[in-house]
């Protein structure tokens, strides 16, 4: 039987978001950003790339096998 190999995504925080609404920080730090240049591996979901839609000017993201 093969294993399935679940889709990851690795976000980095490449921008501030200090003078951007409260939403989009509370976005940011709930995809798990606290830091300038901080990377983090989630998971491939509709709730994440709906999370990194709202602050892609914000993020940069790369996808990866998990």
């Amino acid at each position: 039987m093969a294993k399935e190999t679940k889709k990851t995504l690795r976000i980095t925080l490449v921008k501030s978001p200090i003078g951007y609404s409260k939403r989009q920080k509370g976005t940011v730090r709930a995809l798990g950003l606290r830091r300038m240049h901080q990377t983090v591996v989630q998971e491939d979901t509709p709730v994440i790339r709906g999370m990194i839609a709202k602050v892609t000017h914000l993020v940069k993201v790369e996808e990866g096998e998990g």
